[in-house]
């Protein structure tokens, strides 16, 4: 008698935090003010919203990623449609991934984003069934997401999980109960990684944050500007900035989007990896357009008896998606880099054009790469040797140190060389029995 009413309890408490986790998040949603609602609107309706998101971004202490930063918005704005983009930032370590990622969730309306520094492989299916729909879920670092793979693709492809799981039943015994956790969802994940899963890269947006030298000079003088009177003024102004551009979203409805000029636009179809990165910009230019609902006439029609309301995305919204899809997609091979390693790879290719003389092949240290680039050792290495897994360089051994030379030109594509002139040593010979592939 006493376990049978035990297990009521337990039943019934497992029934109630499931409907407080489904009512969570509109009972956390707070009303805003006519000033604030006013305030919104106005952002929402400025005809340079693009360029002033990414000029707030870069007030909000983001330096010199205007693009990969306005991308990451309008991926975490699309968690209002059906099938919302997803990112990854990857970068090597202290390198900004996080800041980046931070700052553009910042300006989303705490009530609609979830973060968190890992995750179980079940724990998506016990959230509550409307815990991540139209929501942002963060992920610190994608290693933490690792045993939850299959279910956060099963979510994003799906848009839905569910889980079947046996319990005690009230009257003794065991009862099967189904868990549900309903999308769509926005989902964003860094790593350190210099290459990828497959089946995660080719669903999501990979942005790579600049790790060039000229970056970090740029990032250096921005924290020592931080510590002026300026610099003290401008952080007073960010958390106005954040409760601004949250009021914003919290003013987007999940509209539909109709994009009329979808017909005429032209994707490269050379891989089948294109049916997903086409899949991606058109989503892109969807999101853009949802952005700018309160800046395009809402359309009705009625099929079957069912009134359908939407609005139309236009060429300006194409525009904006077609100056970020290099970031998006990749093209060839080469595309499909690490953002990073495609910048060596481009490094390198005019490195060894400017020593190339009449000679195609040019061999090169990875001292002089450094030298070159200006790179740490650590980050050459790293991205250095998928190149060369990748059969985009080539390396040998000469002596008691490893020379490389570039498999591929950014103007030729691959092709095929024999041995040609090195590069001029600028000081002492390159005898590194460590220059690992």
């Amino acid at each position: 008698m006493l376990r049978r009413e035990l297990g009521r309890v337990l039943v019934a408490c497992e029934d109630r935090v499931a409907e407080l986790a489904g009512s969570r998040s509109a009972a956390s949603a707070p009303v805003l003010s006519a000033a604030e609602e006013e305030a919104a609107l106005e952002l929402l309706r400025d005809p340079a919203l693009i360029e002033r998101i990414s000029a707030d971004v870069d007030r909000l202490g983001v330096v010199g990623e205007a693009d990969n930063a306005l991308l990451a918005y309008l991926a975490a704005t699309s968690r209002l449609l059906d099938t919302p983009l997803a990112v990854v930032v990857q970068s090597g370590s202290a390198a900004g991934k996080s800041t980046l990622v931070d700052a553009v969730l910042s300006l989303m309306p705490p009530e609609q984003r979830l973060s968190v520094s890992a995750m179980t492989g079940q724990s998506l299916f016990y959230l509550g069934e409307s815990e991540l729909a139209h929501k942002v879920l963060s992920v610190a670092e994608a290693d933490g997401a690792s045993r939850a793979a299959y279910p956060l693709r099963l979510l994003q492809s799906e848009g839905e999980l569910s889980i079947a799981s046996t319990g005690k039943d009230p009257a003794g015994g065991l009862v099967t109960r189904t868990y549900r956790s309903r999308g769509p969802v926005a989902l964003f994940l860094t790593t350190t990684a210099p290459a990828l899963d497959d089946e995660l890269a080719n669903r999501c947006v990979v942005l790579g944050v600049d790790e060039d030298p000229a970056q970090t000079r740029a990032i250096l003088a921005a924290q020592r500007q931080a510590e002026t009177f300026d610099g003290l003024l401008a952080r007073r102004d960010r958390e106005a900035i954040r409760a601004l551009y949250a009021n914003a979203q919290r003013l987007l409805e999940p509209v539909a989007v109709v994009n009329p000029l979808a017909p005429s636009l032209a994707f490269a179809d050379g891989r089948t990896r294109a049916r997903r990165d086409q899949a991606k910009y058109l989503t892109l230019i969807r999101a853009v357009a949802l952005l700018h609902q309160h800046q395009r006439p809402r359309k009705r029609a009625v099929k079957d008896g069912v009134e359908v309301l939407y609005i139309e995305a236009t060429a300006d919204d194409v525009a904006v998606a077609d100056r970020l899809a290099p970031i998006l997609v990749g093209g060839d091979r080469v595309g499909e880099l690490a953002p990073q390693t495609r910048r060596l790879l481009g490094l390198l290719d005019t490195m060894t054009t400017e020593h190339a003389g009449e000679s195609s092949e040019v061999w090169f240290t990875r001292r002089q790469a450094r030298e070159h680039t200006g790179w740490s050792d650590f980050a050459l290495r790293r991205h250095l040797a998928r190149l060369v897994d990748l059969e985009l360089v080539a390396v040998q051994r000469r002596g008691h140190a490893f020379t490389y030379t570039l498999l591929w030109h950014e103007d030729t594509g691959y092709d095929t060389r024999s041995d040609g002139p090195a590069i001029p040593s600028r000081g002492r010979n390159d005898h590194h029995g460590s220059d690992a592939r």
